[in-house]
């Protein structure tokens, strides 16, 4: 696979027996021992992921904080340093340009985490809407990202770092922090539905965490976990993925994440056609449905009530927690209520399916 990008990590992944695909002009592993064993991993014990692909921007300046409010839906006002919060950008009618991580380093200091392939649109998007008085800096190329996920990660991640784990909440980082001898950032953040964190670091210092992380994990079971089980847990808690469950014509609204949308925080761009489509209420609404009849509902496939199309599946699988043929889907939002009975064109054949609540797993709290 000549001329995809490669992360840091590429040489470690063949001691793992890595099976790489191209994911979006990058050179990546949808898995190492198998889809499903490294998802159970996750659920019950814990997973590292390469996502060094992600994109890295810091946005610093004075009208820093104005500006990362007016680009973004959520209400970036309530984060004080060491802060961590889920939000989108969108256009100004209302679709999404990106979802992201927005985090609060200092005053005037934020570092903002975007998808892998939006890099040059969002840079292009967040620079034509920048005052004079912010400077916007690429990070993406000189930094790594590892993200430890699972019920033993913060059993692990403790052995071989000085942050204070235990006290560290949700959405919370510490900048600074040594793990496996060099200095990272490490936020309890994830993209499984589980318990864990992501830790940012020099890329040059990636393959020495990497290897010294999988050797302190290896009696609570820890495995090295690719793209195919990152997107069955992430589909299972309903995450959305960039251009599946969210687009340029799929607002937030309507992808069931009203809830980091503050239309009273202020002026933001997009504002004034999400808050007329909250007023209508959406005319499109993200759903779950599982299969009734035998098939499995795969990104695409149409969604029809009698011989209407309603919409489409935008991810499919079958479950492998819950081994039920499941997925998510945005139709017509007077179909949306649980227990709707739907068809899912699946390769010429209208297969049934009913409309079940989302998201399917949800992670029983210990604490």
């Amino acid at each position: 696979m000549s001329g995809l990008k490669k992360t840091p990590l590429f040489d470690c992944y063949a001691a793992h027996g890595a099976r790489c695909i191209d994911f979006g002009g990058w050179e990546l592993p949808v898995q190492f021992s198998g889809i499903t064993k490294e998802h159970e991993a996750v659920r019950t014990q814990a997973g590292l992921f390469d996502v060094s692909h992600m994109g890295e921007v810091k946005v610093t300046g004075a009208s820093a904080e104005a500006y990362v409010q007016r680009l973004t839906t959520n209400d970036v006002a309530k984060l004080a340093d060491g802060q961590a919060q889920y939000s989108l950008m969108c256009y100004e009618n209302g679709g999404v340009v990106d979802d992201l991580l927005v985090y609060r380093l200092g005053a005037g200091r934020y570092m903002l985490v975007i998808n892998a392939a939006n890099i040059d649109k969002d840079l292009e998007w967040m620079r034509r809407h920048a005052p004079e008085d912010v400077a916007i800096e690429d990070i993406s190329q000189q930094t790594a990202l590892l993200a430890l996920q699972g019920p033993k990660a913060e059993a692990i991640l403790a052995k071989v770092t000085d942050a204070p784990l235990a006290g560290l909440p949700a959405f919370s980082f510490v900048d600074g922090a040594s793990v496996c001898g060099v200095k990272a950032l490490v936020s309890r953040t994830g993209y499984t539905g589980e318990d864990g964190f992501e830790i940012y670091l020099d890329a040059m210092d990636a393959p020495k965490v990497w290897r010294e992380l999988l050797a302190a994990g290896e009696e609570e079971g820890l495995v090295p976990a690719g793209l195919g089980a990152r997107d069955t847990l992430r589909f299972e808690a309903k995450l959305p993925l960039y251009g599946q469950e969210l687009s340029a014509s799929i607002s937030p609204l309507e992808a069931g994440l009203g809830f980091f949308v503050k239309l009273n925080k202020g002026p933001f761009i997009g504002r004034e056609a999400l808050l007329k489509q909250k007023e209508e209420g959406p005319a499109r609404k993200l759903v779950g449905i599982e299969m009734i009849d035998r098939g499995i509902p795969r990104s695409h496939y149409g969604v029809y009530a009698d011989d209407t199309l309603i919409g489409e599946v935008t991810t499919g699988t079958q479950s492998p927690t819950l081994k039920r043929n499941l997925g998510l889907a945005l139709i017509d939002a007077k179909y949306g209520a649980p227990g709707t009975e739907v068809w899912v064109d699946i390769r010429g054949k209208r297969l049934k399916a009913q409309v079940v609540p989302a998201p399917f797993y949800k992670r029983q709290k210990t604490d």
